[in-house]
């Protein structure tokens, strides 16, 4: 099994390089904190808030996927490049369309082709 790394509060680490190389593993979610049983609900996954990460050959986010507990709910694959290629920079962002039934407790993993997989914390979502 492969290790998993998480994100932690990067107002607590003091190195700037240590800062950078958190958050910019670290996937994100953005959603609303409720949503309607049976409406489209959309969540996005963004890899980062304040650094970007390389998008090079060998160091690029292959993928991003989001689960429901334990279940797989979706999964989107990159190629190096496609956020611009060498020497670029950018947020993977993905945005996935739910149509809840039940409470959501989402994670999102995603994985650095050069530093292994990543993993929020579980985000809780109210459904009425």
């Amino acid at each position: 099994m492969p290790t998993i790394n998480r994100y932690v509060d990067i107002d607590s680490v003091e190195r700037e390089a240590k800062k950078d190389y958190i958050d910019r593993h670290s996937p994100f979610i953005h959603c609303s904190s409720s949503a309607k049983a049976g409406e489209k609900f959309a969540v996005t996954v963004k890899m980062g808030e304040e650094y970007t990460h390389p998008d090079d050959p060998d160091h690029f986010i292959q993928s991003i996927r989001l689960f429901n507990g334990e279940t797989l709910l979706g999964e989107a694959s990159f190629t190096a490049g496609t956020f611009g290629g060498l020497g670029q920079k950018a947020h993977a962002e993905v945005t996935f369309c739910l149509i809840p039934t039940k409470k959501l407790k989402l994670v999102a993993q995603a994985y650095c082709t050069k530093h292994g997989l990543w993993e929020n914390e579980p985000v809780v979502v109210t459904v009425s």
